[in-house]
């Protein structure tokens, strides 16, 4: 019936480059990723209606994505995925313990967190669920490029995600780019 059930924050390198940079950057050094920024968009803020939380919005959010990088010319998705600190951190320090071995960027496309988590005296064994927008995120292909930062003002661990569009899953580039892939 037309009605807005999800959204989510683009921004394009023109964008960024009129704001002067990312909205990561508050959070993070992107100086490594200088190189990327004039094909990288960057995401975040997702909101989906609460009666309509379902994988099938979310399959359409990341449609419309893909729609708009291709036509756009883009080559790299970025952004963060937060997890809550409200066990003091140790959550999101073990779910990055766990990812980071599977998961690490190349060195090349590390960034550094403006608010370091202090990892070393964080318990890194604790269960923790890994959420699922990150889990999203990783599944697609995306590198996890360093380690979280702390976002006081939200009281969360935040994960700077790139997911190149080269390393894209086969499966969800089928899924996501099908139709518009086989028109390019």
């Amino acid at each position: 019936d037309g009605e807005v059930v999800g959204t989510y924050r683009v921004l394009s390198p023109e964008s960024a480059r009129r704001a002067g940079g990312c909205y990561s950057e508050g959070d993070f050094d992107l100086a490594r990723l200088q190189p990327l920024r004039e094909r990288m968009v960057e995401v975040g803020r997702s909101c989906i209606h609460p009666e309509h939380r379902s994988g099938a919005v979310i399959g359409l959010l990341w449609m419309g994505l893909a729609r708009y990088m291709l036509a756009g010319g883009h080559g790299y998705l970025a952004g963060s995925a937060s997890m809550s600190m409200a066990d003091g951190g140790h959550a999101v320090a073990s779910v990055f313990e766990k990812l980071r071995a599977r998961h690490f960027a190349p060195a090349e496309y590390r960034v550094f967190p403006r608010r370091r988590l202090p990892l070393g005296k964080l318990d890194t064994t604790r269960a923790a669920d890994t959420p699922p927008p990150l889990c999203g995120y990783l599944s697609a292909g995306a590198w996890i490029c360093g380690e979280p930062a702390w976002d006081p003002e939200f009281n969360t661990g935040d994960f700077f995600l790139l997911l190149p569009l080269a390393r894209l899953n086969p499966r969800y580039a089928r899924h996501f780019f099908g139709d518009v892939l086989r028109a390019a």
